[in-house]
């Protein structure tokens, strides 16, 4: 039997997406059908995969999702909840952008683009090509899938020299519906040489809403380009998400990416960055918290392909109840890379007896004149501590919520952008307990 004929529900109508697209350019023809392939064949990773061994997409490949269509109507009031204030807020709905939720870009820099990329396919083909489905590999089973289903999302595109003084923000929007419904958005951001930009990803949904997101970033920063970028998972609790960040760095790039998550039944996220020329600065932080039976899955790979590169990565974890993380994370570094500085650190904190983590950072080095260090801790919170808070009058809820906006701490002072990092705070003022006693001592 073909391995078309056992393909994945998930590709179920998928000759009726192609035929309500019509012919297009070759090259995503091509990279249409090299997805649709490559899913056929793989489906769904098991738990038999040394990368999937923790992590069960079995509530997933259970359903039946719908596609997400485009046109879904909202009103501008419903999106008033996820939108961030003094930032350029460009929204998609179910994958698709909408100008009319969207705000202006006249003020971007010449030559500048932030929009939809199924425009900018059409007006500029050349330049989202010679990018698009070139950085993150259809090896990984839902980069293939997006592939396949590759139509409208967002691109941003810096020319050389230019720099963008308002944080642009891309609002990814399911809206859910009676049936659980199937989203793929797609993102591609080029930085051109010597430019200069914020961004902010946001993927979020309704509360209540099941679907399934999943979604693709490729980021290529040019040489001594520089981009702040976030990335924020707010998805209903309801719903999954897998996605996949490759960021692809030229010569004295410098890139920062802040991930918060605390939505989702499942979330995934694999995290790639190239570091392929010398003198290149590549932050990774992120915090994530879940609670009741969230699973929250990080696989992190840094390859050090150029000499005198530094990269950086902080990994929080928060967990209750009967949640689940995994942090796996790997710093690989060429036998070119010489002066090569390196530092990753998963860390853990359980306020459950039931809550679990699984973190495994590696080390694989290849060079001889590095300075590289790993490290990993998982715990409860110390009583010695909430102890020494007790005996100076604060209560057991109180002390026990001060020492874990503590521990989250240490990434939020990292986060440049004062209004993500003052969202953050808020959000964890809400989700403790007494978190109005953490927000006067803070």
């Amino acid at each position: 039997m073909s391995a078309v004929s056992e393909k994945p529900s998930l590709l179920n109508g998928y000759g009726e997406f192609l035929a309500a697209r019509g012919v297009a350019d070759p090259r995503l023809e091509a990279l249409r059908a090299a997805g649709f392939a490559r899913f056929a064949e793989i489906g769904f990773p098991a738990r038999d995969d040394e990368d999937w061994r923790f992590t069960s997409l079995a509530p997933i490949e259970r359903t039946t999702f719908a596609p997400a269509r485009s046109g879904t109507p909202l009103r501008s009031e419903q999106l008033q909840p996820f939108r961030i204030p003094g930032t350029l807020d460009l929204v998609w709905v179910d994958g698709y952008f909408s100008p009319e939720l969207s705000a202006s870009t006249a003020e971007l820099p010449k030559g500048a683009f932030a929009g939809s990329l199924a425009q900018a396919l059409a007006e500029m083909p050349e330049l989202v090509l010679a990018h698009l489905g070139r950085h993150a590999k259809a090896q990984n089973a839902f980069v293939a899938l997006s592939n396949a289903f590759l139509d409208d999302g967002a691109f941003v595109y810096l020319p050389p020299g230019s720099r963008v003084e308002q944080p642009l923000h891309l609002l990814f929007l399911a809206s859910g519906g009676e049936a659980p419904t199937f989203n793929h958005p797609r993102c591609l951001i080029v930085a051109g040489e010597s430019s200069q930009a914020t961004v902010i990803e946001t993927y979020s949904g309704f509360s209540g809403d099941r679907y399934f997101t999943c979604a693709v970033t490729e980021i290529v920063g040019l040489a001594n380009s520089s981009v702040d970028h976030y990335r924020l998972g707010q998805e209903s609790l309801d719903a999954y998400h897998l996605a996949t960040l490759q960021v692809t760095l030229e010569r004295d790039a410098t890139f920062f990416t802040h991930s918060i998550s605390h939505g989702g039944a499942i979330v995934r996220n694999d995290i790639h960055a190239w570091l392929g020329g010398e003198g290149i600065h590549c932050t990774l932080n992120g915090l994530y918290l879940a609670r009741a039976k969230q699973v929250v899955d990080h696989h992190m790979w840094i390859d050090h392909a150029a000499p005198h590169c530094h990269s950086y990565e902080l990994f929080k974890g928060i967990l209750e109840d009967e949640s689940r993380a995994v942090f796996n994370g790997r710093i690989h570094v060429h036998q070119i890379a010489q002066k090569t500085d390196a530092k990753q650190s998963n860390r853990n904190l359980l306020l459950s007896d039931q809550a679990l983590c699984h973190s495994n950072p590696q080390l694989e080095i290849f060079a001889d004149d590095v300075r590289c260090t790993h490290g990993s801790t998982t715990g409860h919170l110390d009583d010695e501590a909430i102890f020494y808070l007790r005996s100076r009058g604060i209560g057991e809820d109180a002390a026990k919520s001060l020492l874990t906006y503590a521990f989250a701490g240490e990434v939020l002072q990292e986060i440049k952008l004062d209004v993500v990092r003052h969202d953050v705070e808020e959000f964890l003022f809400t989700r403790l307990p007494k978190g109005d006693v953490v927000r006067q001592a803070t």
